[in-house]
């Protein structure tokens, strides 16, 4: 329990500095080494793409709390050690005034009333000594550094009720969307949400020290995606970046876009592999299953299967019948839809996979099932043990696996462009006489149909049939469609559509 004392000075009652359990205190002090004078672990020197808009919004923007969401190993926290690391070495920010807690390894918490406040009570008070809002009307305001933060139930009213009478900036990490979100209800107007996905194509040539080039597209550029000449610009800037987009591409081909993949290139595929099934699935399964609403059955064998069944069916929308064979006949026993669908959200929230919805129009959903695409097609070949070659080479030597590829690429384009902020994707499945469209982005008041066709050969006519149809219902307000191709050389006669290669898509952000 937390502990407050008081007593009597000669100006009256004062409480005393709160005490935490010694094994509590010794973990904040180990894990805040600046406070004694102690340097961060060795970070590596590449910083994600998000680093410098994390920093800024955590300085001054125009929200107190800034959360960091994405799936776990992506570099979040990686990425909030970077920025304490800048805090204290490059703007001189006092030691004291950074505080960090990790709340998926932090000792137990058990008995301690609302452990966000009182935890931050005990930096001040011990650590800080002086007020919150002192230190701030000092202009020297304190930063607080949460990661995981979902872990605990009640975060987000603890959180709301510390910006709401301190001055303080707050950094917060999770790999839960479903947690996060709920947390977002109370502390609207508070609080600013980025996500952080696996490494982007233009990063993984920066780490690889190749070179570096500039996005296509802002962080806030969603209007330049309903202008036909973004996208043809986008085809250009791939193919004035040939060469290297192409190196890149093979690298994430081979090796997915989790960084630990691409940073130890000389590490072998099977021992990454291996890492990725430890540290990502099986800590969601074994970890974060654990961490669910309480009075619920878990079943961490169920998880794994359906998850297994995302992998096989990645790129595409399997049906409840297909989601109830596979799992019947894996787990030898009769697994009810609802059950199913309550671990496939569950998979969702964790970030691991997108459930893409079936287009809505005129307040109708369309008919159809959630198409699912998975955060990296690293995991699907971790977890299934096979690899499905991405790259024009690769698939020329395993033609057998062309059909695969396609959904894959489905799949990757699909998580990609759902990462976007504020970008509404969704599919369009066959409906009476209208054929089947991959992909409708919306922007503003326009939609922008999207057919992925990874193959070396095109036709024209058929392939484009879905794009057409949809370009000509008026009611769809589409001005021009997208076909993404395994190549550059795919050009079609209809001026409305627009051909790029799945690298040079990836190339956008």
């Amino acid at each position: 329990m937390t502990e407050v004392g008081i007593e009597r000075t000669p100006f009256g009652l004062m409480v005393t500095p709160e005490r935490l359990p010694a094994r509590l205190e010794r973990y904040l002090g180990t894990s805040n080494p600046w406070w004694s004078g102690e340097p961060l672990r060795t970070l590596p020197p590449f910083r994600r793409w998000l680093f410098g808009r994390t920093l800024s919004n955590l300085k001054s923007g125009l929200a107190p709390v800034t959360v960091l969401r994405g799936p776990r190993q992506v570099g979040k926290t990686t990425l909030q050690e970077q920025i304490i690391d800048y805090l204290l070495n490059e703007e001189k920010v006092a030691p004291t005034r950074i505080f960090r807690v990790q709340f998926d390894e932090v000792p137990s918490l058990k008995g301690i009333g609302d452990p966000i406040l009182s935890l931050c009570r005990w930096f001040e008070q011990r650590v800080l000594r002086a007020s919150f809002n002192r230190q701030a009307h000092r202009g020297e305001p304190a930063f607080l550094f949460f990661d995981e933060v979902q872990n605990l139930s009640d975060w987000a009213p603890q959180i709301k009720a510390l910006v709401d009478h301190h001055s303080v900036r707050v950094l917060l990490t999770g790999s839960s969307a479903l947690r996060i979100e709920r947390g977002r209800d109370s502390l609207a107007g508070r609080i600013s949400t980025l996500q952080l996905d696996t490494l982007l194509l233009r990063e993984i040539a920066s780490l690889r020290g190749w070179e570096t080039i500039s996005p296509v597209i802002s962080l806030n550029g969603l209007k330049a995606l309903k202008d036909q000449h973004f996208w043809e610009e986008l085809r250009q800037h791939g193919l004035r970046h040939r060469d290297l987009r192409d190196r890149a591409f093979a690298a994430f081909s081979e090796r997915g876009g989790y960084p630990v993949a691409q940073i130890r290139a000389d590490v072998p595929w099977e021992q990454i592999a291996d890492q990725l099934n430890e540290t990502v699935i099986r800590r969601v399964i074994q970890h974060d299953l654990r961490l669910g609403e309480r009075g619920r059955r878990r079943d961490e064998n169920l998880l794994e299967q359906v998850f297994r069944v995302c992998c096989r069916y990645a790129g595409q929308a399997p049906s409840q019948a297909t989601y109830v064979t596979e799992l019947r006949f894996a787990y030898d026993a009769n697994i009810g839809w609802q059950r199913i669908l309550a671990y496939r959200r569950f998979l969702d929230d964790t970030l691991l996979i997108r459930l893409v919805e079936p287009l809505e129009l005129r307040l109708k959903r369309q008919r159809g099932n959630r198409k699912v695409c998975l955060s990296d097609h690293s995991l699907r070949a971790s977890w299934l043990q096979e690899i499905v070659p991405l790259t024009p080479d690769g698939l020329h030597a395993a033609p057998h696996l062309s059909d695969l590829a396609g959904h894959m690429a489905e799949s990757i384009a699909g998580y990609f462009l759902g990462a976007i902020p504020g970008l509404d994707l969704a599919w369009f499945p066959e409906r009476g006489a209208e054929p089947e469209v991959d992909f409708v982005i919306t922007v503003g008041e326009y939609r922008i149909p999207m057919e992925i066709k990874y193959r070396r050969h095109i036709d024209g006519h058929r392939d484009t049939l879905g794009i057409r149809s949809f370009l000509e219902k008026t009611v769809y307000n589409a001005p021009f469609g997208l076909l993404v191709t395994l190549t550059d050389d795919v050009s079609v006669t209809d001026p409305r559509i627009v051909t790029l290669p799945l690298s040079s898509l990836l190339m956008m952000r």
